[in-house]
């Protein structure tokens, strides 16, 4: 049997299964074979004409499968007639409307004699009215269906057959059964139905198979990802769409429409080469189409249109907080809306749309079926459903005890908003708020962020309140719970304060200094939190109030210029005010949750702690006054170490982690300068595609519209990586997202990479790349940026050794020589023992740097000592080899093989193999095989093994040597005729 790629993914076998019952008609394709019973097809002879069944849940793609069978026997040379049931006359269905569809098939087959047969089943229908009337008819039309299958066989197919009316159904699963018409295979398609529904009796009775689609696989579900956007997508988004669809994960048409929304809203983009998500990840939502929620979302029927608003009224209710039954039960009278919003409870329970959990707790089965639902409009006011959930417990309690006990109801008052007088508001969120602080503070920050909403900025209980809330936020890091503070903190701010107003008697004077110290270090916490999301307060589009807030917070301005010195926004001048440290070290401590601001009170650092960090970017000279204004429990010298390794790669987390100490910096969290942080440590371990998804993470978070930042520092890295792996298009297309006036040592190495190996390629001056490569150090000089310029240096001096250029290479590995002097870093000592290495042929000073930085865990700078190695080592072949391990473990392109081709034709030594050239082939390759078998386009199969068509042309190389082959259609007839297993080359075969 010829087999016929289907494009519906996960569903090969099953389109050849429904093409295989559409083939067992009463005559060969193509032609009548004359008999006069069920006869064969010219492929299946003997085969018997049958009824399948395809089944299977919402959007699984019954239909699609069905239609691509039919189009391959089509093509074939069949026939294929659809049964048109939709278009009876009677709308109640029955024996009937079962006519009107067989003369409707009958009037398809065009061998002369439709008048006859047609005359025939209406003269039995006339007569239908008596006893056996019915049973008389449908045997006449099963004899007509056969007859004019035995002059023209065809087959038929009919869909949606769980909307077909009951009386219809059981007139056609009677004569299926019963008065089966000989030689039409029929092919029926539709969900399957609950216990009891006559449709769900009649017809897979009549069926002699029934063909279930199973829901597509995770890895299918991501096949179809790639399909439909026609282009490599990010990972996270194929994870985003299942967690989003749930239950409906598995549905083709499910996950057709969340794309299709993504499209339409334009949370999609390209970059990096892969489609990444620029909306939250818990955003993701089917097409606001009612029609299309009913069809995919209902298992048994499409709800009408009342059922659907219902449902949104729901969805809009249950997105604010959480709600439970016992909420919906209370309520006095039968016909309020609560009780309505009970009922549709109910309804959507039985329907297996929402589920209810042991707690009480109601939530929808498919999250995206919930953001659908509310775009919809909403027929009720959601806000005094919510206040009339919150009343029925105030109303028996009183504000603060409901809040004590029930502190979930904190989240029904921030959803009622202003329907809800302050006076019951402020004291129940108080409450909920010191209630949940214990076990859920989660809970407690969303409280007191709705309860800043309700108390004005003069209001004495306001001060403490944004101190609670952002000391319980930075435990959790929650840096964007932290921003949201800013515009109550601003308004806090600009109220004059009791001991501003000469009010100083002994108490007022001790509340007055407490809550400037409570705003003071709100304050620094913001800042603190805008770093780690990569926001620079200095930025042109912050609230010029917050310049003037932080002028009036010495530390938390040093903290917020400590961004530019990280690669955070502009850099800005650090010039502590005389007494700070002093006024620091004194100052009071932060909340009860832990956060202070004294020395290791809590994840705000203090004065001290953040000059140490902001000396690690610089000299040496600057880094050593630093380290005398810290206590006693200071860092120690490897940490130390990390904190100057970090401040190299603009790592702002890293750094602040040194410092702190695990027992007060929080790493948790998804904040951007996190993320980041794992980015570096990626990149160094060698997992650089992983690094890679966290530079595209950060990029989209930047662009989605949150109150993240853009990282150049991620840009850059980002860029390196590519420019490592010989993707210079794409390292230019990160770097060119990067302003010109940024100028950090990580985004002057990566320009300098890429000017180099591009004007190789353009023939462009390697001088001017060195000569644009000196500005940039200039400038990140001028800055005070030291970190990280030992590399930029030590990629100009391998650039300079190998042009032949004696007085270039003199002058770049004195200019690093100098830095050395200057910084005295650990990565700048190695950077200086690896030129020498270079320069003047100096092993032992290489296989120091080699043994530093095996310690230090860098891999992509192991893999420079290696080369170096190979160049000036006793045993090339080892150095040669491991760094050939290495890269390849890194993915390096042409800039890295290159380099060590040219070291190893030096030395006469051989550049060793991956592999034996008669190796078996790698699953990646079977894979590729596979496809281009299928006749899939380069593109196509980029787009499926998610990388650029360049690749695939490399790789298709690869296999015309291994193989012998010497074209695509080769490759192909040998895989199928099964040369390449008989050569051993196919594992397992």
């Amino acid at each position: 049997m010829q087999q016929h790629p289907s494009p519906l993914v996960g569903r090969h076998g099953e389109v050849e299964d429904v093409a295989e019952a559409l083939r067992t008609t009463g005559g060969a394709i193509g032609g009548s074979t004359g008999g006069t019973t069920a006869g064969a097809t010219g492929r299946t002879a003997g085969a018997e004409a049958r009824t399948l069944l395809v089944t299977g849940g919402a959007g699984t793609g019954k239909t699609a499968v069905v239609e691509q069978a039919r189009q391959i026997v089509v093509q074939e040379g069949g026939r294929v007639l659809r049964f048109g049931w939709e278009f009876g006359e009677d709308p109640a269905g029955g024996t009937a409307a079962l006519t009107d569809a067989v003369c409707g098939v009958l009037a398809k087959v065009h061998d002369g004699r439709l008048p006859a047969r047609i005359a025939a089943v209406r003269r039995v229908q006339a007569r239908a009215t008596g006893p056996g009337g019915e049973v008389a008819l449908l045997s006449t039309l099963g004899e007509v269906l056969a007859d004019a299958a035995r002059e023209v066989p065809f087959a038929l197919i009919l869909d949606n057959t769980e909307r077909m009316p009951a009386r219809t159904a059981s007139a056609l699963g009677l004569l299926l059964r019963t008065f089966r018409p000989a030689g039409v295979p029929v092919v029926m398609a539709g969900r399957p139905m609950s216990p009891g529904h006559v449709t769900a009796a009649q017809l897979p009775a009549a069926a002699d198979r029934v063909l279930e689609l199973p829901p597509l696989s995770s890895a299918e579900v991501g096949e179809l990802v790639v399909r439909r956007l026609g282009r490599p997508v990010e990972p996270d988004l194929v994870t985003a769409v299942l967690a989003a669809l749930g239950p409906l994960a598995g549905s083709p048409a499910a996950v057709l429409s969340v794309l299709t929304s993504l499209e339409e809203r334009g949370g999609l983009l390209e970059l990096d080469g892969q489609v990444c998500l620029t909306v939250p990840e818990d955003g993701l939502r089917l097409r606001a189409d009612a029609a299309e929620l009913g069809r995919l979302c209902w298992p048994d029927a499409s709800p009408d249109t009342g059922t659907v608003a219902a449902a949104a009224v729901l969805a809009a209710l249950v997105d604010r907080t959480e709600v439970r039954l016992e909420d919906l039960h209370r309520a006095q009278s039968p016909d309020g809306p609560l009780e309505a919003v009970g009922r549709t409870v109910d309804r959507l329970v039985a329907d297996r749309v929402v589920t209810v959990g042991e707690d009480g707790r109601i939530t929808f089965a498919v999250p995206a079926l919930a953001a659908a639902l509310r775009t919809l409009p909403a027929r009720a006011e959601v806000r005094s459903l919510h206040a009339a959930i919150t009343r029925l417990v105030t109303d028996r309690l009183g504000a603060t005890a409901a809040g004590t006990r029930r502190p979930r109801l904190a989240g029904h008052v921030a959803a009622a908003g202003a329907t809800l007088d302050d006076t019951l508001a402020v004291p129940l969120l108080l409450a909920a708020a010191g209630s949940s602080v214990r076990f859920n503070q989660a809970w407690a920050v969303r409280s007191y962020h709705s309860v800043l909403r309700h108390l004005p900025p003069h209001d004495p209980r306001t001060p403490g309140v944004l101190h609670e809330s952002a000391g319980l936020s930075l435990g959790h890091s929650d840096h964007i719970g932290v921003l949201a503070l800013a515009e109550p903190l601003l308004a806090c701010l600009d109220v004059p304060r009791r001991d501003d107003r000469g009010d100083r008697d002994d108490r007022g004077e001790r509340e007055g200094r407490g809550d400037r110290d409570g705003l003071e270090w709100v304050t620094r916490a913001c800042a603190l939190s805008a770093l780690h999301e990569h926001r620079s307060p200095y930025a042109e589009d912050a609230d010029p109030r917050y310049h003037a807030a932080l002028e009036r917070v010495p530390v938390g301005r040093e903290l917020a210029a400590l961004g530019g010195r990280y690669g955070i926004g502009a850099s800005v001048p650090m010039t502590p005010r005389p007494g700070s440290a002093a006024k620091e070290s004194g100052s009071s401590t932060g909340p009860g949750s832990g956060s202070g601001s004294g020395f290791g009170s809590g994840p705000v650092p203090s004065a001290a702690e953040v000059r140490l960090v902001a000396a690690a970017v610089g000299s040496s000279a600057e880094f050593e006054r630093a380290r005398p204004d810290m206590p006693t429990d200071a860092p120690g010298e490897a940490a130390l170490d990390r904190l100057r390794n970090a401040a190299a790669y603009g790592d702002l987390a890293g750094a602040l982690e040194a410092v702190l100490g695990e027992q007060r910096y929080v790493a948790a969290g998804e904040s951007t300068a996190v993320r980041y942080h794992s980015m570096v440590r990626d990149y160094l371990t060698g997992d650089w595609d992983s690094a890679l998804s966290c530079a595209r993470r950060i990029e989209t978070r930047g662009r989605s519209g949150g109150a993240a930042g853009v990282g150049q520092s991620a840009r850059a890295l980002a860029a390196e990586i590519q420019l490592m792996r010989g993707e210079l298009g794409r390292a230019s297309e990160w770097l060119d997202l990067i302003p010109d006036s940024v100028c950090h040592p990580l985004v002057a190495r990566a320009r300098l990479g890429v000017r180099y190996w591009s004007g190789q390629v353009d023939g462009a001056s390697v001088e001017g790349a060195l000569e644009a490569a000196r500005h940039d150090v200039r400038r990140a000089r001028e800055s005070g940026l030291l970190a990280g310029l030992d590399r930029v240096l030590l990629r100009m001096l391998s650039i300079t050794v190998r042009g032949d250029s004696p007085e270039a290479t003199r002058r770049t590995l004195e200019e690093l020589e100098a830095l050395y002097e200057e910084a005295a870093s650990p990565m700048t000592y190695e950077a200086v023992l690896v030129a020498r290495g270079m320069v003047h042929g100096d092993a032992d000073s290489a296989l120091a740097a080699y043994r530093l930085v095996r310690r230090r865990v860098d891999l992509p700078l192991s893999v420079d000592c290696c080369q170096c190695l190979t160049e000036v080592g006793d045993d090339p072949q080892s150095w040669l080899d491991e760094a050939m391990r290495s890269g390849h473990v890194l993915g390096m392109g042409r800039p890295v093989r290159s380099l060590l081709g040219a070291a190893a034709r030096r030395r006469n030594v051989s550049i060793p193999r991956r592999r034996a050239a008669r190796a078996g082939l790698s699953d990646r390759e079977v894979q590729l095989i596979g496809m281009v078998s299928d006749g899939s386009t380069n593109r196509q199969i980029a787009a499926r093994l998610a990388c650029s068509e360049k690749t695939v042309e490399q790789r298709l190389s690869r296999l015309f040597q291994r193989t012998g082959c010497r074209s695509r259609v080769e490759l192909a007839a040998a895989w199928l005729d099964g040369s390449l297993a008989r050569q051993g080359l196919v594992p397992g075969h």
